[in-house]
Formats: structure tokens, C-alpha cells, sequence
């Protein structure tokens, strides 16, 4: 087992890891910028080195400094977190090569599953369900060949990237030229790769992912899925598990074609596959993201499994400590809201200093935050500050606890988006488990 992690992350996620660190015995190292100096995870850490200034492309995000702070403090691996470095397979490379441990996929893996057109290609292979679409498209003539082809509506997909950049729906033949445009530039400007390829467009869809862990002792596990369909330009705001559309023949049919794909690629680390749903309730294979998710703990909070823990017992070469290989069966239902800062109205970012931070309690609710009350949040970074999950035997208990759990929330100084999560918590829709993609959007517009 290692002795040292050092973090490459900041905020929730980087406690998260610490938390997880510490209670296997293991020392951690955090990193950080100039402006987190003060942050939680910096202050917990057993040992803490600027990597740079603000601007994550000098801090977070630069190579050559976290390598040498890894090797000046003497750690043997690196966990990287979500989202900055977590995919870069050239970082987990240049960890092997200096002799760190790179706590996630080998980089083959990672370039296999995170490049959108060969993991489409390697689903094809295994039997995952999927959309008609195409390889990376040579040109924009290409694209409008192909999109007859499909069928309109599409949509235009990055093959580096997510989030929604690159991203371009389109409905009339006569805007794709100019959608294939946009679209490879803002994925050249985004991921620095500016392929894109095409894909059917179902405009009511639901988002459902399914959480994988696998070890190189061959244990591959499929830990259920999570509904993720409320969502906001792309970024997902509540997830919940199970989804309330899925039934307990599709879950075991879906895991027993996802074990096989897994297995089949020998990925050997944490991983979750998505999935959007059609009306019918058909489900077709998206992306796969080859890390620890944002909204990993509610398929902790429904499983009783530490999804960090196995993830650091995997990459240092140990089984995963679970039972068996079969699906798993869940204890009630979990639901998370990401809270962020961010004006309630215009949902632009709202840094600034916290000056009350009183965080929700009692049975089944847990926080997981990187503020605290004279905290001041930087505008450079995401605006995620805290996530609050609730557990309960159903879900309709669940809502009412979580509904519960944000009145109890408190933070001042700043603006936050809790208003929208109890708007959607008391929303009929919402209630019944009828979600899409756009359910947001929806409740935005009525302004209600």
C-alpha cells in the first residue's frame, strides 16, 4: 500500500481524498495555489506546497510543479481527483515514468475510453447500446452526407472533451455547415483537438450512468447507476440512485454487458459509463469518464462501499475488498445537490467571502465541502463549493430530507444556487420521477 498520496486537486473533492487517505493509514501531500493558501484541504493535509499562482493553467494544471512537489515530498502516488488533470494521459505518463503511481486508469486505458469516437468503437465491440452515429468527420461536406445519412435531428460532439464545448444541435440541413464550424473550433479552443462527430439527437432525454470498479486481479463490479437528467447547460446539478426509471431486470441486463466490457478492455480502476434514455426507455451507450465522478457519493450512500478507498486499494495493486461480482443491491435511495456560488437569477459565478457557513445535520445527510465561514471564494475556479447528500429507505423520504436538509443549510456573504434545488425538489415532475434533460430548462423559463 502507498505511504503518501500526494492530491492534485483543491476543494471537495481534494478533502474527499485526504478523508479517505487518512482513515487507510496513508500520509497526504496537498497542492495548491497562491490564492488556496488558507484552503480546508491545505490546513489538513500532513504536508502542503504552492504550485504556482491563481490561474489553474499555472497551478493546478502545471505538470513539471506537481511532479517535483511530489518527488520533493517524497510521495509515491497521485490521485488526481475530477476534472483538471484527472484525464490527461500524458500526466499519468509522466507519473509512471518518475515513479509515482497514477491513482486511475494506465494511459492506454484512458485514451481508449476518454476519447469519445474510440470508446464508441470499443462499446460497438462489446454489444453496448448506441446511437446511430459516425467516426470523426473529415470535413463539413462530410458531416452533412452523414447527417442524412442519420436522420435529422443530430447532434455535432466533441471526441476530447465534455461539458458541453463543442456541443452543437442541429435541427435544419441548411445550419450545419456553420454548426461544424463552430463546433470544431471551440473543441480545438477546449481540448486542443478539434474533432467532432456526429450523433442521432433524441430531445427528451434522460442521463443515466453506471458506476464500474475493477482491480487487476480480474474483479470487475457494476455498483447500479445514477439519474443525472437534471442538468443545466450540460452540468449536471441533482443526481440521484437508483434512477427511478430503471426496473431490476434492465439494471441486471446492463450490468452483466457492461462487466463484459470492462473486462474485455482490462480497465482496472473506478470508471462510470453513460447512458442517455430515449421516450421508450431505451438506453444508449454516451462517453465513459475515467474517474472518481462528482457524484460518487450517492452510489456510496445506497451501497455502503468507500469508492476512494477501493480506487487507492486498485491502483496500488490490491484487490478490491467487495464480496462478489453481482449486481448490486441497494439500501433505499441517495440524493445530491451541488450547491454552487452563483447569482440564483443569471447563474453566473458569485465569488467572494463567506461570512456564515452552517452546513445541514442529522441521520442520513452528509456534506461534502472544501469552505468554511471566512473563506473567500476565488472567481478562477469552478463554483461548486459543497455537495449535500441525503439517504433514506425510499425516495419519496428522500426528498423530504433533503428538502429539509437545505433549509438547515446556511451560507452568507455570498449567492448560492439552493433556491433552484428546492424549487426542483418541490416541482410535481420532479416528485413523480419524470425528468429529462430539460426539466431545468423548463422551470427556468416558467419563473416560478
Amino acid at each position: 500500500m502507498f505511504k503518501k498520496i500526494l492530491i492534485a486537486n483543491r476543494g471537495e473533492i481534494a478533502m474527499r481524498i485526504l478523508r479517505a487517505a487518512r482513515e487507510m493509514g496513508i500520509r497526504t501531500v496537498a497542492i495548491h495555489s497562491d490564492v488556496d493558501a488558507q484552503a480546508l484541504h491545505v490546513r489538513f493535509a500532513d504536508e502542503a506546497v504552492c504550485v504556482g499562482p491563481a490561474p489553474a493553467a499555472k497551478s493546478y494544471l502545471n505538470i513539471p510543479a506537481i511532479i517535483s512537489a511530489a518527488e520533493i515530498t517524497g510521495a509515491d502516488a497521485v490521485h488526481p481527483g475530477y476534472g483538471f488533470l484527472s484525464e490527461n494521459a500524458h500526466f499519468a505518463e509522466l507519473c509512471k515514468k518518475c515513479g509515482l503511481a497514477f491513482i486511475g486508469p494506465t494511459p492506454e486505458a484512458m485514451r481508449m475510453w476518454g476519447d469519445k469516437v474510440s470508446a464508441r468503437e470499443a462499446a460497438k465491440r462489446f454489444g453496448l447500446p448506441l446511437l446511430p452515429g459516425t467516426g470523426v468527420l473529415r470535413n463539413a461536406d462530410h458531416a452533412i452526407e452523414e447527417a442524412r445519412r442519420i436522420g435529422f435531428p443530430v447532434i455535432l460532439k466533441a471526441s476530447g472533451g465534455g461539458g458541453g464545448r463543442g456541443m452543437r444541435i442541429v435541427r435544419d440541413p441548411g445550419d450545419l455547415r456553420a454548426a461544424f464550424e463552430a463546433a470544431t473550433a471551440e473543441a480545438m479552443a477546449g481540448f486542443g483537438n478539434p474533432d467532432v462527430y456526429l450523433e442521432r439527437f433524441i430531445e427528451e432525454p434522460r442521463h443515466i450512468e453506471f458506476q464500474v470498479l475493477a482491480d487487476s486481479h480480474g474483479g470487475v463490479w457494476t455498483l447500479g447507476e445514477r439519474e443525472c437528467s437534471l442538468q443545466r447547460r450540460h452540468q449536471k446539478v441533482i443526481e440521484e440512485a437508483p434512477s427511478p426509471a430503471i426496473d431490476n431486470a434492465k439494471r441486471s441486463a446492463m450490468a452483466e454487458v457492461i462487466r463484459a466490457a470492462i473486462a474485455g478492455t482490462g480497465y482496472t480502476t473506478l470508471g462510470t459509463l453513460e447512458f442517455l434514455m430515449d421516450e421508450r426507455g431505451e438506453l444508449y451507450f454516451m462517453e465513459m469518464n475515467t474517474r472518481v465522478q462528482v457524484e460518487h457519493p450517492v452510489t456510496e450512500m445506497v451501497t455502503g462501499i468507500d469508492l476512494v478507498k477501493e480506487q487507492i486499494r486498485a491502483a496500488a495493486g490490491e484487490p478490491v475488498q467487495l464480496p462478489d461480482t453481482r449486481p448490486w443491491q441497494f439500501r433505499g435511495h441517495a440524493i445530491e445537490c451541488r450547491i454552487n456560488a452563483e447569482d440564483p437569477v443569471t447563474f453566473a459565478p458569485w465569488p467572494g467571502l463567506i461570512t456564515e457557513y452552517h452546513p445541514p445535520g442529522g441521520g442520513g445527510v452528509r456534506v461534502d465541502s472544501g469552505v468554511y465561514g471566512g473563506w473567500r471564494v476565488p472567481s478562477c475556479y469552478d463554483s461548486l463549493i459543497a455537495k449535500v447528500i441525503v439517504q433514506a429507505s425510499t425516495r419519496a423520504e428522500a426528498l423530504v430530507r433533503m428538502d429539509r436538509a437545505l433549509d438547515e443549510l446556511i451560507i452568507g456573504g455570498i449567492r448560492t444556487n439552493i433556491a433552484l434545488h428546492k424549487r426542483l425538489l418541490r416541482d410535481p415532475d420532479v416528485i413523480a420521477g419524470r425528468m429529462s434533460t430539460r426539466t431545468i430548462e423548463r422551470l427556468v423559463a416558467k419563473g416560478t
